[in-house]
């Protein structure tokens, strides 16, 4: 795949990516969460973490993300109100 092909319709800061990336991982952020905050959508959220992952890591966040109903604030029950789990973010 080409540079110019995995570019992003915008410029992201490294701190932007990462956050991305991240956001991306976690089970409970939904793809239209990532949108809002960063305006990039699920397609160019894929070619994001393609371009930055390793080919194995990109194939197991794929395999990962690929039908989860939390992924996808349309499918995900109304029972989730909240971003993430609660023990995730505990003050040490």
């Amino acid at each position: 795949m080409s540079k110019a092909a995995t570019q992003l319709p915008r410029e992201l800061s490294s701190a932007d990516t990462s956050r991305v990336i991240e956001m991306a991982w976690e089970d409970r952020t939904p793809f239209e969460a990532i949108e809002t905050l960063y305006a990039i959508n699920e397609s160019t959220v894929i070619r994001l973490m393609r371009y930055n992952l390793t080919p194995r890591s990109f194939k197991l966040w794929r395999k990962r993300v690929t039908g989860r109903k939390t992924k996808h604030t349309s499918r995900r029950s109304a029972e989730v109100s909240r971003g993430y789990c609660p023990t995730q973010y505990k003050q040490r």
